[in-house]
């Protein structure tokens, strides 16, 4: 399965829940997979993932922060557990994608992100799309794009804020990208 980006929407909820199906997918087919075919929906997942926190944690972590009651504490613990995946994640590159430890700790992290992705959804998403206009979510999509087009492809633990993203993220971004290109499984 090769990720096909969700394209264009005027609701940023709707396209980041349909990026959360694509997460899920890329899961079900990594875990059915074995050697070379493994190794690239494994590729696809890890770029997913990266590029999707990071357009969350630019864009909608910020303004559910601002805009929803007790929004601090609630981005706070979507953040740690965006940190925890991205420690997993970088675990994860390091070993062999058919060892049995790889599959426990991608079954893992699977658990986490579903369950990460539903509170976002229920906790953050739904209390947003209630709270904002229809023109408002629409510049939102434009900005998660806008976002997703320049995040780096790979974890980096303990970059978890706007401002860690903005300014770490454009070195980061050229270097995975550079990473992705002599590391492909698509060789």
């Amino acid at each position: 399965m090769t990720a096909t980006p969700i394209r264009s929407t005027d609701d940023v909820i709707q396209f980041l829940v349909g990026q959360h199906e694509q997460i899920k997918a890329l899961f079900e087919t990594v875990l059915a997979r074995s050697g070379k075919a493994r190794e690239q929906s494994f590729f696809e997942l890890r770029r997913l993932l990266a590029i999707h926190e990071t357009a969350e944690e630019e864009v909608i972590h910020p303004r559910a922060r601002r805009e929803l009651d007790n929004g601090e504490p609630l981005i706070e613990d979507r953040l740690e557990e965006e940190h925890e995946a991205k420690v997993a994640l970088a675990e994860l590159e390091t070993l062999d994608v058919d060892s049995d430890e790889f599959t426990r700790k991608i079954t893992e992290l699977q658990a986490a992100v579903l369950e990460h992705a539903e509170h976002e959804e229920n906790e953050e998403f739904e209390r947003l799309r209630k709270s904002l206009t229809d023109a408002e979510l629409a510049r939102m999509t434009n900005s998660v794009e806008l976002a997703e087009a320049v995040a780096p492809t790979r974890p980096h633990p303990g970059v978890e804020s706007k401002a860690e993203n903005l300014l770490v993220g454009p070195f980061a971004a050229m270097l995975d990208r550079a990473r992705d290109a002599i590391d492909s499984p698509h060789k």
